[in-house]
């Protein structure tokens, strides 16, 4: 056999102690057709501080098959470190166990051996493999293939699928399904009974018969993905109840493979579904992940919102009209449950969700189907660099002590005319940037080895070394590639960027993460904190008054203004002034390039800051005002009423029209009566 070379996209992982050492099962979406890859005879590994070997050593040696060495790393205390292998996962978890009880401390032993072989190698997603390639039935095998980093973007083959079924028990009326792959679509109904009329839909005699008819139809037409409207807690968990219940299993995954079920909460309620060889994704969750925002998120309200249509059954009594229709009318029921998993798909396209499941992936590492993930997606970045840094990771510390949130700038209430919004691009990114705030940078800050001025100070007495450091660097790699994702108009991949790069404050304040620490976080946000003041008071000496601040955004009242043009000049002078101030500053008083970026981003021609209620004190974060925009002026609402859904729709459409009439210097008297 020859050796050949392809390009390939992460779609599952998984891992299996074996008598020969760790296996790990990889499947990727390639130009060739499903891949997959399994890796024979890995080790695990976790680390300890050399000065520990003494006190674990008879635990070490009583373990079959461990092998200890020293190795050319340090841990967060500077000391060096020796690599703990061991022949299998199970048992390098039950060793790290045993020595934390012993009061001693290994480190990264929690990174399973199919997530640390990719991490290593820096594949995040997209991979180029090389091997000896055996043609199966409907998929390729390669055995110890080489794997390293690639740049491969997949056209994924995608099933919508939707389940009918009975308001109680377990009693399925319909399995739907419409499949998209290179701009062909294959739709079918899988039906308990005779009496549907369309040439889509298959009649089953049973349940069963209907569930092992969708499994046969999903073998041959063999998609990547599999997407729904909560697909994984309700259609999946269904079919595998009623699986459970016929005494067989649910084979989603290729090869016939069975879904593999794990719980997200205490209750049970939400879970996590993988498929060898194939992802499930839910559209709810994902595109809650890409911060979509709907009055409701359920399929008919998304579906009208988007693409200005919705399902053909409406209303809270659509579960009993939907058994009226499996009694009496399957036609129509079949084109209800189609129409279901076409406007999945529809929404899936429209949003561009798959590309952004995908460019997220290529970002953090993380499964296609692992949303959230913050901190583990901070470990997929961060780890590997570390490493090449000379270091191992700490574990998490016990310390919880809170660090401070956003700052928020007392507001002046009242009614304006030209009020500017000044947004500093990104300030916690360009925070950690500017101010080298690292979690290896502190460790070697405070670990006694460099010279104050070979480090920057913190807040909470810390410091940061001026070189060495991982975060910043990565950040502005981060910022380089989004920069090129939105000159090249790739949206989804920008999206997820920004993501990303945002959610880097919120793990390092986050208890959970192996690198938390209070002199992390509080040196973010209170500098925010130090910066957002010293903004207001450099406003202010320029002759304009700050009316309000919120985290990273000054609002400025342009007193003087004779009108539109001189508030927008006003804007972009302040814009320039203010970077040149930061910028001469953080050079005189700490010797560093600023990497803050102010932006003049909205004119309101008329502004409102409420009090709160009951109080002659302004409110926070609520507010409205009129911009100009494409077709005539706009109103924009933050945080009031308009904008709950848990007020009535009477109310917000009322306060938005007194808003306006307000702003447009309209009578209001007769409207509010």
């Amino acid at each position: 056999m020859t050796v050949q070379t392809f390009q390939g996209f992460l779609l599952t992982r998984n891992w299996r102690d074996t008598p020969a050492g760790i296996e790990l099962e990889y499947w990727f979406a390639t130009d060739k057709g499903p891949l997959c890859a399994i890796v024979r005879g890995e080790r695990s590994v976790f680390f300890m501080e050399r000065a520990q070997l003494q006190r674990a050593h008879s635990v070490l040696a009583a373990e079959a098959g461990v092998e200890v060495k020293p190795v050319g790393l340090r841990s967060f205390g500077l000391q060096p470190v020796a690599a703990v292998y061991c022949p299998a996962y199970r048992q390098a978890r039950r060793l790290a166990d045993t020595l934390r009880g012993l009061g001693l401390d290994p480190l990264e032993a929690d990174i399973n051996p199919a997530d640390r072989f990719l991490m290593e190698r820096f594949v995040m997603g997209a991979a180029t493999l090389q091997g000896e390639a055996r043609q199966l039935s409907r998929h390729l095998l390669l055995d110890n293939p080489a794997i390293k980093a690639g740049d491969y973007r997949p056209a994924l083959k995608v099933v919508s699928f939707d389940i009918e079924t009975a308001m109680e028990g377990l009693q399925l009326y319909s399995i739907g399904v419409h499949g998209v792959a290179a701009g062909q679509h294959s739709r079918r109904v899988f039906m308990v009974g005779e009496g549907a009329s369309q040439d889509f839909v298959q009649a089953c005699a049973s349940q069963e018969e209907v569930l092992q008819c969708f499994l046969d139809w999903l073998t041959a037409y063999d998609p990547d993905v599999l997407i729904g409207w909560n697909v994984v807690n309700f259609d999946t968990w269904y079919l595998q109840r009623l699986a459970d219940k016929l005494g067989r299993r649910l084979l989603l995954g290729r090869d016939r493979r069975s879904v593999h079920w794990r719980e997200l909460d205490d209750d049970g309620d939400r879970r996590t579904a993988q498929c060898p060889g194939r992802v499930i994704l839910d559209g709810i969750e994902l595109l809650r992940a890409a911060f979509y925002r709907f009055e409701s998120f359920a399929l008919d309200n998304v579906a009208k919102e988007l693409l200005g249509e919705g399902k053909l059954l409406h209303g809270s009594g659509r579960g009993g009209e939907i058994t009226q229709l499996f009694q009496q009318d399957k036609t129509r029921l079949a084109d209800y449950n189609l129409k279901d998993c076409e406007l999945v798909s529809d929404i899936f396209a429209h949003t561009s969700m798959l590309d952004f499941a995908l460019a997220r992936t290529a970002m953090t590492g993380l499964n296609i189907d692992r949303l959230g993930g913050s901190v583990a997606s901070f470990d997929n970045l961060y780890l590997p660099r570390l490493h090449r840094r000379g270091f191992v990771a700490p574990n998490a510390s016990e310390d919880h002590s809170a660090s401070p949130g956003g700052f928020v700038l007392e507001s002046s209430p009242g009614l304006y005319d030209h009020v500017l919004v000044l947004d500093f691009k990104s300030l916690y990114p360009s925070i950690i940037r500017t101010f080298f705030i690292d979690p290896l940078g502190l460790a070697l800050g405070v670990g006694g080895e460099l010279a104050v001025a070979q480090t920057v100070p913190g807040f909470l007495d810390a410091h940061f070394a001026r070189e060495g450091h991982v975060l910043p660097e990565l950040i502005e790699q981060l910022w380089q590639q989004r920069d090129v994702a939105k000159a090249s108009g790739d949206a989804p991949l920008s999206q997820a960027i920004k993501i990303i790069m945002n959610s880097f404050y919120g793990v390092l304040g986050t208890p959970g993460c192996r690198f938390f620490d209070a002199r992390l976080a509080s040196s973010i946000t209170l500098r925010g904190h130090q910066i957002l003041n010293r903004t207001r008071d450099r406003i202010e000496e320029l002759g304009h008054r700050v009316i309000y601040g919120d985290t990273d955004s000054v609002f400025v009242w342009i007193q003087d203004a004779a009108g539109d043009a001189q508030a927008q000049q006003a804007g972009r002078m302040l814009q320039d002034e203010l970077n040149d101030f930061w910028r001469r500053t953080l050079k005189r008083e700490f010797g560093l390039d600023s990497e803050l970026e102010l932006e003049f981003e909205t004119h309101y021609k008329r502004f409102l800051m409420p009090t709160i209620r009951g109080s002659e004190k302004g409110s926070k974060k609520r507010y409205a005002g009129v911009i100009a925009a494409q077709g005539g002026d706009r109103l924009v609402f933050k945080g009031l009423e308009n904008v709950r859904t848990d007020w009535t729709r009477v109310a917000r459409e009322f306060q938005e029209e007194l808003y306006r009439r307000v702003f447009m210097q309209q009578p209001f008297e007769a409207y509010v009566r």
